[in-house]
């Protein structure tokens, strides 16, 4: 594709005001996002229309206007608020003498420039090439046609049909790629299923502060910003949840409104850490005159890839930039539905983790064992599954623990040992 950082340093930005809903984009947004990208932009041209121009997207007066403030601002891309078709972009450039790349461009050269793993690169340019697939244009067409005579036979394809085959081929190695690197994360979550530890993953709209709360629960260090898109990695961190246990947090990229699909396909590797979470902390920026409407498309997109349904606890960020204090709401049966809190003054920690805590303890039961010298085998598989929270040695030898884990893994281990296990059960003691 293109690097914006280095070929693009300048940029006269197009927003179009649309009366429908679902086309409508966020001037602001844009700023962030070509701020996110290292472009300086010198204008903006805003238009009015109720549908879009098939020539133009914006229309011929609009059209050249951007032509003339390129002209005046002697910028090097037009950088558009929307999605344009290929016809619609070659059109422009034509007129406007420079690049012109719209929207889903825009984020697949931020999320290009975020890649830091293999396995992020990777995705990123799969997704860079679909969103390619459709927009290369029939040049050349006149060579490379098989014809008679000798020096004359060419390949027997356009330079078009080559370029095709070549990505095609490329994406197909790409999606090979990315599926073994989806087999081996797959085979570590099923390790951690396997060991009973609940995955908290922390999902939100890009900005709205996921890092540095992964940063304040696990001190991982996480790159953190205050621009879209500075996470794109996921992260996995395990963590000690206060009268809980072990937990596991993972980080993800953050979602915006219009998400490109290509994008959606490409991580869909990395998004399967949020539909298999146990939980779900929505991360919310309650200083963001949007969050409403950017919390309505967080659930957009958990809806796209089928995470809709995962238990989710609402985390409201930043409110050291309000005059709101830290504090847990309840639902009607007394669980934690939503915290209030500051991930960059450390405001609110504690009772976030509280909260998780208790919502991750409706899915999971707590026992006080007496184990006898002879069922000390029964300890070690407490201790393999990670199920002990304390443990205490008595005098003949008997060791007595207090273990936490899910309903479901309880009732294997009672199966196992043909009930015996509920024999070991006493009334929880001073340890």
């Amino acid at each position: 594709m293109f690097d914006l950082a280095e070929h693009a340093e300048q940029a006269v930005l197009v927003h179009v005001n649309f009366p429908q809903e679902s086309s409508s984009e966020d001037l602001q947004e844009l700023k962030m996002l070509v701020s996110s990208a290292g472009v300086e932009t010198l204008h903006i041209v805003i238009a009015n229309r109720s549908k879009p121009d098939a020539k133009f997207f914006i229309g011929s007066g609009k059209a050249q206007e951007i032509s003339d403030a390129v002209a005046l601002h002697q910028a090097t891309v037009v950088i558009f608020n929307h999605v344009l078709s290929p016809s619609q972009t070659r059109n422009l450039e034509r007129l406007v003498q420079a690049r012109v790349i719209d929207r889903t461009s825009l984020i697949l050269d931020i999320f290009a420039q975020r890649a830091r793993t293999y396995e992020g690169k990777l995705q990123v340019e799969l997704a860079q090439l679909q969103h390619l697939a459709s927009r290369l244009v029939r040049g050349w067409d006149n060579i490379e046609r098989q014809k008679g005579g000798i020096g004359l036979r060419g390949p027997g394809e356009t330079r078009l049909e080559t370029d095709r085959r070549l990505l095609r081929e490329r994406v197909a190695a790409l999606k090979q790629r990315l599926d073994k690197m989806g087999r081996q994360r797959e085979q570590g979550r099923r390790a951690r299923q396997r060991a009973e530890v609940p995955v908290l993953s922390v999902v939100g709209y890009t900005n709205a502060g996921k890092s540095t709360l992964f940063n304040r629960l696990t001190q991982a260090g996480v790159y953190a910003a205050d621009q879209l898109f500075a996470t794109l990695d996921p992260t996995l961190r395990k963590i000690q949840l206060p009268g809980f246990g072990p937990a596991i947090l993972a980080d993800t990229v953050g979602f915006i409104r219009h998400l490109p699909h290509d994008l959606v396909a490409a991580f869909k590797s990395t998004l399967q850490e949020t539909r298999d979470a146990d939980l779900q902390l929505h991360v919310i920026d309650v200083a963001d005159p949007r969050r409403d409407d950017n919390q309505q498309q967080v659930q957009l997109v958990l809806t796209e890839i089928d995470a809709a349904e995962v238990p989710q606890l609402l985390v409201y960020n930043k409110i050291d930039q309000t005059e709101l204090s830290a504090r847990i709401e309840l639902n009607e049966q007394g669980l934690p539905m939503a915290v209030y809190l500051s991930a960059l003054s450390g405001a609110g920690m504690e009772l976030l983790q509280q909260a998780i805590s208790s919502l991750l303890s409706e899915q999971h039961v707590q026992y006080t064992l007496l184990l006898p010298p002879e069922q000390s085998s029964w300890q070690a598989r407490f201790y393999q599954h990670q199920c002990i929270v304390h443990q205490h040695y008595q005098d003949d030898g008997s060791c007595l623990l207090l273990i936490q884990l899910s309903q479901r893994q309880w009732g294997r281990f009672v199966k196992q040992s043909d009930g015996l296990l509920e024999n070991f059960i006493v009334t929880a003691p001073e340890f």
